[in-house]
């Protein structure tokens, strides 16, 4: 991935040509956040998880700096509509449903169990409200220039925003920082209404339990959004273009593994399959969907539809084109390694260039950037960034996959170890899923670990501080891990990669 970053820095250098272009505010409606003879050191668009945490890291190092953000609350999809939210949806919904369907074995009866479907929202609201405003005091705590509002290019230097509130300002940086994330790719033919054609952010603020829902994709968050509503009474089908689920970063194996856990939860699954067409007009949203596999095509029928075929760059009255900045036929800013665009003293981080679109990512290049601004040396290693899916269980990974390494060529090993033999996972009685641990068959050396499990999204941090400091399989083997704990399966499974695991 980074191959496809890179730029030569001679090429940035000759690229670079002033447009020239005049600021253009009107008097009369100008704020001034930051008079006009103030110039930032860092001016940052976007408060996203890129843009907030450049902007505290920023702020320790004692930079000048403005963080421009349109949406009036600071965090970004992530926070807002994304990645909080939908995690609280999904562990309210698994208790719900564990209360009602796993409860008795374990010697826990349960009377008359009911779904209060606004207080699973407001209990989520007030997640979303606490961070948001604990991001907007961390920013002032450092001393950053929060401006609401909508940021564009006048010139290379200076940001027209047009404010929330009404009026226009604008900011000039020595160094500014693109960091406005990602939108929802929508589906082609199929208008998104957020009430029976739905993203993800209409998929965490259903104001009821839709009889049918239907997955177009097969994604993490598709799959997340479907465990959601599934739990909650929905008959949920995931309907997904390639013939594994989770996404071609996922490891096949575990691919083919979690789908059979879920489709046991109760959700239906139809891969290998392409939506043709969708039409909203009657009392359901129909799809039409043809195999790959020769079946003949069919209808699908829901109450809902859930759009969960990606996300795509958001540059929308950015006014890239007044400096001439370029994108590729993604719609991606396109940057070197320092993540400079061609225009050096202009960066660009998080979903709206290259790479995964997590929003740890989006953090670690926030802080590798301003140390590059500030240091002038920053550094991300790309092939540690770990990549979870929060179903029951939950899936994660960092690293490799097997199929990678085979496409590639690269001779390995597996080692796996099931959770059905950890003494933890059996006294919890949550013993679906394994650790799998791949490695180098002459140094031992870690390439990639796949853990399905409970907690798997926690104990994938002990798989990524080994990849990132190059641990062979033996490392963690000898590694004394506490006992009973889940993490002991992911010593056994070292132990299976390097040797053989003790308890199976």
């Amino acid at each position: 991935m980074l191959s496809q970053r890179l730029i030569g820095r001679a090429a940035v250098r000759s690229a670079f040509k002033p447009s020239g272009l005049p600021v253009v505010v009107s008097p009369r409606l100008r704020r001034t956040y930051a008079t006009e003879s103030e110039e930032k050191d860092l001016v940052i668009i976007g408060g996203g998880v890129a843009g907030y945490v450049a902007a505290i890291k920023a702020g320790q190092e004692g930079l000048k700096v403005a963080c421009i953000e349109k949406r009036g609350t600071l965090g970004g999809t992530c926070l807002n509509v994304g990645c909080i939210p939908s995690k609280s949806l999904l562990n309210n919904s698994h208790l719900y449903h564990q209360i009602l369907h796993d409860s008795k074995h374990r010697g826990i009866e349960v009377g008359d169990v009911k779904l209060n479907l606004a207080q699973l929202m407001k209990a989520k609201e007030q997640s979303v409200s606490g961070l948001t405003k604990g991001v907007e005091f961390l920013l002032k705590k450092n001393g950053v220039e929060y401006i609401k509002g909508a940021g564009a290019f006048a010139d290379e230097h200076t940001i027209n925003v047009k404010l929330n509130d009404g009026g226009e300002t604008s900011v000039k940086g020595k160094n500014i920082l693109i960091a406005t994330g990602s939108e929802v790719t929508p589906f082609p033919g199929l208008e998104i209404d957020e009430k029976r054609v739905i993203s993800s952010t209409g998929a965490i603020a259903l104001e009821k339990v839709p009889e049918k829902m239907l997955v177009i994709g097969g994604g993490i968050i598709g799959l997340e959004m479907a465990s959601v509503w599934s739990r909650l009474g929905a008959q949920v089908t995931v309907i997904e273009f390639l013939d594994q689920i989770g996404g071609p970063g996922m490891d096949l194996e575990v691919a083919k593994s979690i789908q059979k856990i879920l489709k046991k939860q109760g959700i239906n699954f139809k891969t290998g399959t392409k939506v043709v067409s969708g039409d909203k007009t009657g009392e359901t949203v129909k799809l039409e969907v043809d195999s790959a596999k020769g079946g003949k095509p069919e209808t699908l029928e829901g109450d809902v539809v859930l759009v969960a075929i990606g996300r795509r760059p958001y540059t929308e009255g950015l006014g890239l084109e007044n400096i001439g900045l370029e994108k590729d036929e993604r719609g991606r800013v396109i940057i070197d390694s320092e993540y400079r665009t061609k225009i050096p003293h202009i960066r660009c981080v998080g979903d709206v260039t290259f790479g995964p679109m997590l929003a740890h990512k989006a953090e670690e290049e926030a802080v590798a950037v301003v140390e590059y601004i500030k240091k002038g040396y920053g550094h991300v290693n790309y092939g540690c960034i770990p990549s979870v899916m929060y179903t029951f269980p939950e899936v994660a990974w960092v690293g490799q996959s097997e199929q990678e390494l085979k496409k590639a060529g690269v001779p390995y090993r597996v080692g796996t170890f099931p959770f059905s033999a950890n003494s933890r996972a059996k006294t919890n009685l949550d013993t679906e899923g394994m650790v799998k641990m791949i490695a180098d068959p002459e140094t031992d050396r870690i390439l990639g670990v796949h853990i399905i499990g409970p907690n798997a999204g926690e104990m994938i941090a002990e798989g990524t501080l080994a990849l990132e400091y190059g641990a062979s399989s033996e490392d963690i083997a000898r590694t004394c891990h506490a006992h009973p704990t889940l993490a002991e399966a992911f010593k056994e499974a070292a132990m299976a990669t390097h040797s053989k695991a003790i308890h199976f």
